[in-house]
């Protein structure tokens, strides 16, 4: 922590602005002292700091890796803007309030005042953290956002580099090849819709200190019941720590359904120059690849559930995104089991496989009206604070079905390695900028850490503290061998 102050210090002295220099104070007296209010007031400034070149962001961020959802992984990116990507986010940002008049609840339920973000599309330099996003929507704190405001991030070169062969596992014939082609800008459009209107969408309804609420109680109507509200966020009260281990799947879960609930309104799909014929009987490629991109995501998340291991519990996920992803599966097929079909068939190799079926014809009649009623009751427990009523609901959908539990066998069976990725480094010449690329090893992923942070001033210190930590710690994974 002590490195990070210096670091901090030593980037306000190349701050380009006021705003940039009062930030890296906050993070260093966050690392100093373990303020979270000193980093809560650096997020503030990064907010404030509209449309640099160079973007960056530190701390500890995510939550996904605790199994409670509490205790945050650091991170640090720095990257420079794509600006002609830049320029299709930046076109759903200046539609965003018409947009969110589409999502499933009253305006009561959405904040007072729209804070349009920045919605750039990065080319990342270096991301220093263990699993590299294509997506960010931070900074993470409810209270920031509400009333400051948040940044939208694509990360361009991850998402492409993600994509250069995807995987098409699962899928009929007649399907993969549409997937193929249509993988990428699919993605690149549930990617926007869920991390400007997914998790920038909604509003918590809260009680100060002095009592005061942030909602108008005639106005605003509880849509259950169509009763007044009854519940809300009390004085020091977060959305994670009301919704505890569940939260992170919960808020996942809500932006992927805004993404696939969103994607076929013809101004979302104009913003990306796709085409807008979105009729019932017509839904574009793009369209129905992004609906059968999530169900197929839901299949695969099989793999990170873990079973009950005694009669009368119940499973647990070990992974945010995965559950969320079984969750709409689950929500598909509850709505019409002629939607969505999960076959168990023999493969090829005479081993048993899976194959997705996806009606195209019910998407927008079945499928989306589904996702729009689900969606519109986890925004009411998570605008509420009802967290009793919410986990409840979720965790209806959290649970495999008893057919299932075979089909995430042949899931694991069928695995593929998981893909490795090494970032590249840049190396000053004479003659420019030189790239250095690596093995797709986690030998390789080693090597360049220490090449890029080796020959930097406090890069040899930070990478001695690294491997005092890793000795520290190793006595706790001794089937890890030197």
């Amino acid at each position: 922590m002590e490195l990070l102050v210096d670091c901090s210090l030593d980037a306000k002295a190349h701050s380009l602005n006021k705003i940039e220099s009062e930030m890296w104070d906050h993070y260093a007296q966050s690392f100093y002292t373990g303020s979270l209010d000193s980093h809560k007031d650096a997020s503030r400034l990064w907010v404030k700091d509209k449309c640099p070149v160079v973007e960056n962001y530190i701390g500890f961020i995510e939550t996904y890796r605790d199994p409670l959802g509490v205790r945050a992984e650091f991170e640090s990116f720095v990257a420079v803007v794509n600006r002609s990507m830049s320029s299709k986010f930046q076109r759903l940002v200046d539609n965003a309030v018409e947009l969110l008049s589409n999502l499933p609840w009253p305006s009561t339920y959405e904040k007072d005042r729209f804070l349009q973000p920045d919605f750039t599309s990065l080319d990342v330099v270096t991301f220093a953290t263990s699993g590299i996003p294509v997506g960010i929507n931070i900074p993470n704190y409810d209270d920031v956002r509400q009333v400051d405001g948040f940044k939208n991030v694509s990360l361009g070169n991850v998402l492409s580099a993600r994509f250069k062969d995807p995987k098409s596992e699962f899928l009929r014939e007649e399907d993969k090849k549409l997937y193929v082609d249509h993988a990428e800008s699919s993605f690149e459009l549930q990617v926007g819709l869920h991390e400007l209107l997914g998790h920038g969408s909604g509003k918590l309804f809260q009680r100060s200190g002095d009592g005061i609420l942030n909602f108008d109680t005639n106005s605003t109507k509880d849509i259950i019941s169509g009763g007044p509200i009854r519940s809300w966020y009390g004085p020091g009260e977060t959305y994670d720590s009301k919704f505890s281990s569940l939260s992170s799947a919960i808020e996942e879960c809500r932006a992927e359904c805004i993404g696939i609930y969103l994607c076929n309104l013809p101004l979302v799909l104009e913003q990306f120059n796709l085409n807008t014929n979105c009729s019932t009987d017509s839904v574009p490629d793009v369209v129905y690849v992004n609906w059968l991109s999530m169900v197929r995501s839901g299949v695969t998340s099989m793999e990170f559930y873990s079973p009950a291991e005694n009669a009368g519990d119940i499973g647990s996920w070990r992974q945010a995104h995965c559950c969320a992803r079984y969750v709409i599966l689950r929500v598909l097929i509850e709505a019409d089991n002629s939607l969505v079909r999960v076959d168990e068939i023999v493969g090829d190799d005479g081993e048993p496989d899976l194959t997705i079926f996806l009606d195209r014809q019910k998407l927008l009649t079945v499928g989306r009206p589904a996702i729009g009623e689900f969606l519109r009751k986890i925004q009411y427990y998570k605008s509420t604070a009802n967290a009793k009523d919410g986990c409840a609901f979720f965790q209806h959908y959290c649970q495999l079905l008893p057919e299932h539990i075979k089909l995430r066998q042949i899931v694991i069976n069928r695995k593929k390695p998981r893909p490795i990725f090494v970032q590249p480094g840049l190396r000053k010449t004479p003659h420019g900028v030189e790239l250095i690329s690596y093995p797709t090893t986690y030998a390789g992923v080693i090597q360049s850490f220490v090449d890029r942070y080796g020959d930097l001033p406090l890069g040899q210190k930070a990478l001695d503290a690294l491997e005092t930590i890793w000795r520290r710690e190793l006595p706790y994974f001794k089937n890890i061998p030197l």
